[in-house]
C-alpha cells in the first residue's frame, strides 16, 4: 500500500496570502506572578510560518540532489511522507515536503504540515521547565513527590518506597528518577497500569500517581540513567502544579507563542481528532490491530487508538512542523546568530551528562558538540540535530518502518550525505519570509 510513485514538488501555496498577525516575534520574558498570567481564555495563536512557507520557496541548485535522496529514502524504507528543514548559521535555508501527507487523498507533504514528533516532545517540556527555573519558581533540585514537595496529591502521603520522596526535577529530566524498563514501559502500557491500580476505563495521571506510590523503585534516584517516558509525564504535572495552568496551555502561551512558534499543539489519539494541516500516520501493511488504550477491548490500528497521545503529552504527545521545530532549535542552540530563549547557563545544564545521568531534554550530546533529539512511535519517526558547525536540521516521517527506533540513524546518514555533497546553500532566511502580496 505504501509503495508509491516518487512525489513531485508541491506547489500549493497553502493559505499563502492570509493575514499575518505576526511572523517573527523576538523571544521575550514571561511573567509568572500570581496575577500576571495571560488569560487562558484568550486565544493568542497567530497565523505563522506553517501557512506561509511552501515547497517552491526552497528551489536552488542543490534541490534535485536533495529530492533524489529524500524520495529514494522513502522508497527504500516503504514510507509515506517526510518533512525536512535545514538551518545554516541560524537561517532557515531549506524547508521541503516529500511524499504524501495523506495517501488515500493523494495529498503531498508541505513544509507546514503538522507531524507527531513523539519523544521530541521531551525537549519542549525541558525548555518549559527551564523557563520556570529561570523565573525562580522552581529549581532543578526541587523535590517532586510528597507532602513537602511540588506534587502534594494525597496518594503521596504514604508510599511503598520512601525513596520516591527524594526524586528531583533534574532526575526526571535526566531519566534518573529510579524507574527502569525492565518490566516494560508503563507510559505505553496504560492497560497494565490500570490492572495494577484496579481501575477501569482509560488511564489518567491520577492512575500513574497511584501506580508509582504503590510500587518500589528499580534503583536509587540519581545513581544511574534509564529511559523514562513516565518521568516526563510527571514533569507535565509539575508544570500544572507550579503555574496553575494546564500543561499545553502554559507551554503554548508562555513559552512557544512568545517565541514566534504558533502552531505546535498536543496531538490526539484518534483520526477524528486530526488537525486541518496534520498528516495521516501509517503502519506497515502487516501490522496487526491491537486493543484500544481506553480499555474498551476495541481493536484499532496502532497509530489511531493504540497509544494515549494526550496522556503521553509532555513525553511524546506534541505535533509540530519541521519548520517550527527548526525555529525552536535555533532558540536553544547556544549559537550567537540568534538570541536564545533561555539563559546560556541553563542551556549548558541541559547538555551536561555524566555516568550517572543523561542530558536534560536532549537524547544525546556528542563529544564533537552535536546535540541530538529523536522520537519514535507507531506511525512516526523524528530527529532534530544541532551540529557544532552551524548546519542543523529537522526531519519527521509519518509512517513506521521495520527499522523502528533505529530509523533516525539512517535519517542521520542521509542528512550527512546531503551536507557533504552540497555547499552552495541559499542566502535567504525563510524564518523571515513575508509574501509579496497579503
Amino acid at each position: 500500500m505504501l509503495n508509491f510513485i516518487k512525489a513531485h514538488i508541491c506547489t500549493i501555496k497553502f493559505f499563502r496570502y492570509v493575514l499575518i498577525i505576526f511572523l517573527i516575534v523576538p523571544p521575550c520574558t514571561i511573567h509568572l506572578g500570581p496575577n500576571e498570567f495571560h488569560n487562558p481564555n484568550e486565544e493568542s495563536e497567530s497565523v505563522g510560518l506553517n501557512y506561509l512557507i511552501s515547497n517552491d520557496l526552497s528551489e536552488f541548485s542543490g534541490s534535485n540532489f536533495i529530492e533524489k535522496e529524500a524520495n529514494g529514502f522513502l522508497q527504500q524504507w516503504n514510507l509515506a511522507g517526510m518533512t525536512m528543514s535545514i538551518v545554516k548559521d541560524g537561517k532557515l535555508v531549506y524547508a521541503q515536503g516529500f511524499g504524501y501527507s495523506d495517501i488515500e487523498a493523494r495529498q503531498q507533504v508541505s513544509p507546514g504540515n503538522l507531524f507527531r514528533v513523539a519523544s521530541v516532545s521531551k525537549l519542549i517540556t525541558a525548555v518549559a521547565i527551564m523557563k520556570l527555573v529561570e523565573k525562580k519558581l522552581i529549581t532543578l533540585d526541587s523535590k517532586v513527590f510528597g507532602p513537602d514537595a511540588i506534587l502534594k496529591d494525597p496518594v503521596f502521603n504514604s508510599v511503598v518506597d520512601k525513596r520516591l520522596y527524594n526524586i528531583t526535577i533534574r532526575q526526571l529530566l535526566a531519566h534518573s528518577g529510579g524507574w527502569s524498563l525492565h518490566y516494560g514501559d508503563p507510559a505505553f502500557n496504560s492497560l497494565v497500569v490500570l490492572e495494577r491500580t484496579g481501575e477501569k476505563g482509560a488511564a489518567t495521571m491520577d492512575s500513574y500517581c497511584r501506580f508509582v506510590a504503590t510500587r518500589k523503585l528499580h534503583f536509587e534516584p540519581g545513581t544511574r540513567s534509564s529511559y523514562s517516558n513516565m518521568g516526563y509525564m510527571f514533569l507535565g504535572k509539575v508544570i500544572n502544579a507550579v503555574t496553575g495552568r494546564k500543561y499545553e496551555d502554559f507551554v503554548r502561551k508562555e513559552v512557544l507563542i512568545p517565541a514566534g512558534i504558533s502552531d505546535m499543539h498536543m496531538g490526539r489519539s484518534y483520526l477524528s481528532g486530526r488537525r486541518i494541516n496534520e498528516v495521516k500516520y501509517y503502519e506497515s501493511e502487516e501490522s496487526p490491530m491491537i486493543p484500544a488504550f481506553d480499555g474498551s477491548s476495541t481493536l484499532v490500528p496502532k497509530p489511531y487508538g493504540g497509544n494515549p497521545i494526550e496522556l503521553l503529552g509532555p513525553a511524546g504527545g506534541w505535533i509540530a512542523s519541521s519548520v517550527e521545530l527548526a525555529k525552536l532549535l535555533v532558540l536553544i542552540d547556544d549559537f550567537k546568530n540568534v538570541p536564545d530563549m533561555i539563559p546560556q547557563s541553563l542551556i549548558n545544564q541541559m547538555v551536561e551528562e555524566d555516568d550517572l545521568r543523561g542530558p536534560l531534554g536532549w537524547k544525546a550530546v556528542k563529544k564533537n558538540g552535536d546535540w541530538i533529539r529523536t522520537g519514535s512511535m507507531a506511525g512516526t519517526s523524528a530527529i532534530m540535530k544541532r551540529q557544532s558547525n552551524g548546519f542543523s536540521w529537522v526531519v519527521v516521517i509519518n509512517s513506521s518502518s521495520w527499522k523502528g527506533p533505529r530509523l533516525p540513524a539512517y535519517i542521520n546518514y542521509m542528512m550527512g550525505k546531503i551536507e557533504k555533497n552540497l555547499s552552495n546553500w541559499p542566502k535567504h532566511d525563510l524564518f523571515k519570509y513575508v509574501p509579496e502580496k497579503l
